[in-house]
């Protein structure tokens, strides 16, 4: 996915708070986009392990939850709960100005951890 180029996304009024909304022409794997708390996360939408799409998973709270092995990926910041997946997934802020919202690269490697497996510890799945 282009990490230099911001993303148009539209109105997301309608978004509900817990629903997430796939937005399949960004990038390589598309962009999710969901509502906690009254706020919007988006997240590169495919599973850093599993290449599947992080939006046929379960969002609760911050967490959403890939729908293959149950790896979860907080929203916030795109870094990952653990085995099986060995790093995070690119992660993108959202501003709304005049009811429009655009998705903003966090900037450098967002959401990819180190090569000693991040919050897990000191190895990697695969």
């Amino acid at each position: 996915m282009n990490e230099e180029v911001s993303h148009d996304l539209g109105n997301l009024d309608d978004l509900g708070e817990g629903e997430m909304r796939v937005f399949e022409d960004i990038g390589d794997y598309g962009l999710v986009v969901c509502r906690v708390n009254n706020e919007l996360f988006a997240l590169e939408d495919n599973c850093s392990h599993a290449d599947t799409p992080l939006s046929e998973g379960r969002l609760r709270s911050y967490n959403l939850t890939c729908p293959l092995h149950g790896t979860s990926f907080d929203v916030r910041t795109g870094e990952h709960s653990g085995p099986p997946a060995y790093e995070g997934v690119p992660c993108f802020k959202v501003n709304v100005e005049n009811g429009t919202a655009v998705a903003l690269p966090l900037g450098g490697e967002s959401g990819k951890d180190d090569d000693f497996g991040g919050i897990g510890g000191i190895f990697q799945t695969r």
